[in-house]
């Protein structure tokens, strides 16, 4: 077995780690969880899906990759789109908004990005991806830049994600104190 395929392997392992991890803070919180996902595709809810049970944890996802699902789905507004474009901070905030407002859940996680191999931009390079933890109360922006293939770049979003969303989970309270 090659390196990579070993590496992805382990990472794949560690999402499902992250992924059971997250269900039994959820089911014991008694709260759920919905996704808004771009670049990711859909896998960071598979990631969810794979284990049993989930479906007490986790109320729906919206794979929202063109702009147009963006707005009407999401809610995201085209002026934020125009102004900042899909793969930033302000758009993956409002996808988990809307994600928190169609699901009518505690939790949603938001992905976008450019997974390559095209797609990159002057100030957004292929393997940028902004990703959003957010409860009705408080939201988790941040960006990371990983590199490798188009999956691998997906893999590692799906990981960051979930391990952000689990520490939230573990280091808040409730989701809606100002005990944060």
């Amino acid at each position: 077995m090659n390196d990579a395929k070993e590496s992805l392997e382990s990472l794949q392992a560690q999402i499902h780690d992250l992924a059971i991890a997250i269900k039994a803070a959820l089911i014991e919180r008694g709260e759920m969880m919905a996704t808004a996902e771009s670049c990711t595709g859909g896998l960071v809810a598979s990631s969810i899906v794979n284990e049993a049970g989930s479906s007490a944890i986790l109320k729906g996802g919206i794979v929202a990759y063109q702009n147009e699902v963006k707005t009407k789905l999401l809610g995201v507004p085209e002026s934020t789109l125009k102004e900042h474009g899909a793969v930033s901070a302000e758009t993956v905030e409002a996808m988990a908004e809307g994600a928190l407002r169609q699901f009518d859940c505690q939790w949603a996680v938001s992905t976008s990005g450019i997974a390559g191999p095209g797609g990159a931009t002057p100030g957004k390079p292929v393997g940028t991806v902004w990703m959003c933890v957010a409860n009705p109360c408080k939201k988790i922006t941040f960006c990371e830049i990983f590199s490798g293939d188009r999956e691998k770049i997906r893999e590692k979003s799906v990981y960051t994600v979930l391990g952000k969303l689990l520490f939230a989970l573990n280091n808040q309270k409730s989701t809606c104190t100002k005990e944060h």
